[in-house]
C-alpha cells in the first residue's frame, strides 16, 4: 500500500507542536510554541496559551481522522516520526487531568501503589492510532513521569520572579536532560549515574527542591497488579547528615551488622540499602561530612557499591543521590568543602535555589503569592483576608526592604506568629557576624567578664567561618567534633535571640 504525506501546512504546523513536546514546559521556548501553535499573540496568558493550543492539536488531528488519515503507519518514514510524537502528546494532554487526579489518590495511599483504573482506556486509544501495544506500557510510564515532574516543580515551589523561573526550568533538565528525545532513548533508566548539589541558604526550600526531583524519577507500569511498580512516595527518602555523630553517621548511611560495634544489638539497615531502585537520596548538609566519609560516598557514586560497617557483604545501591549544603558557592567551587576527586563526582549538575530577598526584589508580587500558599497549606482554606492582614503586618512591622535571612521557613514562621498574636518582629540588623563575635570575645577578655564554654564557643565559631568544616576546626582545637558542632550551634543560637 502507497503511503500518504502530509501537505506543506500540515507538516508545518505538526512539526511546530513536535517542537513543543519536546521543549522544557517552564521555558519562553515553549510559551512562544504553544502561542503559535494557539494563533495567540503574546499578550496571552500562559494558561490561555497552553489550553487553546491543546484543543488545536486536537482539532487537526480530528480532521485527519475524519479524512481516514489517521493512522501513523500510513505515513511516510518523516511524517511518522513527527506524527508519533503529535499523536504523544494529543494522549499525554487528554489524560492530563486523571494523572494529576492519580497523583493525589497516590500522595493520600502514601507507600501503597494505587490502581490506574484508565490505562486501558489509554491503551486503546494509543493502539487506535497505529502504535504498537507492546510500546504502550512505556510511553504510559513516561507520561506518568512527565505529568509528576510537571505537578511537582509547578505546585511545590511557588513564585514567578525571574530567578525561582530559572530554578524550575533547570530542575526540569535534571530530570529530563536538555532533550526529552535524548531522555528516552538513552536516559530513562539510567540517571542514577547523574547525582546532584543544591546550593542555597537554610531556609530557601532545598529540601522542597530535592523532593521535585525524587519523586519525578520513572517509574515502570506493573501490568499484572494494574498499577505502577511502586509509588513516588517510596521513591524518595532523606537524611540529615549534620543530626548525627561521627562514630554513627556511617551506619547510617551504609547500616551495619550485628555486633560491629559497643550497641549494634542487631543488623540495621542503612539509607543505601533502604533506597528505592527507582528511587533517590537527598542527603542533606553534606558539606560537613569528614574526608573519610567523603572516600566511602565517592566508592558508592563511581562503582555503586557499598559494605555495611562490620560486614564483608557487598552491596549494589542502584538510586540516585541528590545532595544539599548551605555553604557559599565560592567555598564548594574553590574546594574548600570537598575533595576533589569527591566534588567531581558528585557534581554532574549544580542547582541554585535562589533567597526569598532576591526572588521579592525581582518580582514584589512574589511575597502575596507565598502568602496565599502558605495560609492556604496552614489553614485548608484559600483566604484573602488573611493575607492582606498578614500583609499589613509586614510592611508595618518589617518594611518593604526587609532582608528575610531565615528565607521561606522565615516567612512561615511569620505567619504563624501573626496568625497567634498579630504580630512579628524579624530580625534586626545586625553588624557582620564575624566582627561582632570577634569584639565580644575581645571585650569579654579585657574585662575578664567572659566565660570559658562561651569563648571556647566563640573561638569555635571563628575557625569555623575561616576553616569551613567541623572537621578542621575539630583539628585545629584538638576538640572531636561532635563537640565543635555543639559549641558552634550554641553560639549561633546566641547571636541570632
Amino acid at each position: 500500500m502507497k503511503k500518504i504525506d502530509l501537505d506543506q501546512e500540515e507538516r508545518q504546523f505538526f512539526r511546530t507542536v513536535h517542537n513543543a513536546a519536546f521543549a522544557n514546559p517552564f521555558s519562553e521556548l515553549r510559551e512562544r510554541l504553544d502561542q503559535k501553535i494557539a494563533g495567540l499573540f503574546p499578550s496571552a496568558t500562559r494558561r490561555e496559551s497552553k489550553d487553546k493550543c491543546v484543543r488545536e492539536v486536537d482539532r487537526r488531528l480530528k480532521k485527519l481522522e475524519i479524512e481516514n488519515r489517521g493512522n501513523l503507519n500510513d505515513y511516510q518514514d518523516k511524517d511518522k516520526e513527527i506524527l508519533r510524537v503529535v499523536y504523544l502528546f494529543d494522549i499525554f494532554h487528554k489524560f492530563r487531568d486523571k494523572f494529576d487526579q492519580l497523583i493525589k489518590d497516590q500522595t493520600s495511599a502514601r507507600d501503597t501503589p494505587v490502581k490506574v483504573s484508565f490505562v486501558e482506556e489509554a491503551k486503546a486509544m494509543v493502539v487506535q492510532k497505529g502504535f504498537d501495544t507492546k510500546i504502550f506500557y512505556h510511553y504510559f510510564a513516561l507520561s506518568y513521569q512527565l505529568r509528576r515532574a510537571f505537578y511537582f516543580i509547578s505546585h511545590s515551589l511557588v513564585g514567578s520572579s525571574p530567578c525561582m523561573r530559572t530554578l524550575k526550568k533547570h530542575l526540569w533538565y535534571n530530570v529530563f536532560t536538555h532533550n526529552i528525545e535524548l531522555y528516552d532513548t538513552f536516559l530513562w533508566n539510567k540517571m542514577e549515574d547523574f547525582s546532584t548539589l543544591l546550593l542555597g541558604e537554610t531556609g530557601t526550600g532545598k529540601g522542597t527542591a530535592a523532593q521535585a526531583i525524587g519523586r519525578s524519577g520513572f517509574i515502570p507500569f506493573d501490568i499484572k497488579r494494574g498499577c505502577f511498580a511502586e509509588s513516588f512516595t517510596q521513591a524518595f527518602s532523606s537524611l540529615n547528615l549534620s543530626q548525627y555523630p561521627e562514630t554513627l553517621l556511617e551506619s547510617e548511611l551504609f547500616g551495619h551488622t550485628k555486633g560491629a560495634f559497643t550497641g549494634a544489638v542487631e543488623d540495621y539497615q542503612g539509607v543505601f540499602d533502604r533506597c528505592s531502585p527507582h528511587g533517590s537520596i537527598l542527603l542533606d548538609e553534606i558539606g560537613e561530612i569528614p574526608n573519610h566519609v567523603q572516600i566511602k560516598l565517592l566508592r558508592v557514586l563511581q562503582e555503586r557499591h557499598f559494605s555495611p560497617v562490620g560486614a564483608h557483604t557487598i552491596l549494589r545501591f542502584n538510586g540516585r543521590v541528590i545532595a544539599a549544603t548551605n555553604r557559599p558557592k565560592r567555598s564548594v567551587m574553590e574546594g574548600e568543602v570537598f575533595r576533589d576527586d569527591f566534588y567531581y563526582r558528585l557534581c554532574s549538575d549544580i542547582i541554585e535555589v535562589p533567597p526569598l530577598r532576591t526572588r521579592i526584589k525581582e518580582s514584589p508580587s512574589e511575597l502575596d503569592d507565598l502568602l496565599n500558599f502558605t495560609i492556604h497549606r496552614m489553614t485548608g482554606m484559600h483566604s484573602k483576608k488573611l493575607t492582606q492582614q498578614v500583609k499589613r503586618i509586614i510592611d508595618r512591622r518589617l518594611g518593604k526592604n526587609y532582608h528575610w535571612p531565615g528565607n521561606v521557613r522565615e516567612l512561615e514562621q511569620c505567619v504563624r506568629s501573626v496568625l497567634l498574636k498579630k504580630d512579628y518582629q524579624g530580625k534586626e540588623i545586625r553588624e557582620p557576624a564575624e566582627l561582632s563575635l570577634s569584639t565580644t570575645l575581645q571585650k569579654g577578655i579585657k574585662e575578664k567578664t567572659i566565660a570559658v564554654p562561651d569563648l571556647v564557643a566563640g573561638y569555635c565559631k571563628l575557625l569555623y567561618d575561616t576553616l569551613g568544616t567541623y572537621e578542621k576546626v575539630a583539628k585545629k582545637t584538638g576538640l572531636d567534633r561532635r563537640t565543635i558542632k555543639k559549641y558552634i550551634e550554641t553560639q549561633i543560637k546566641g547571636f541570632n535571640n
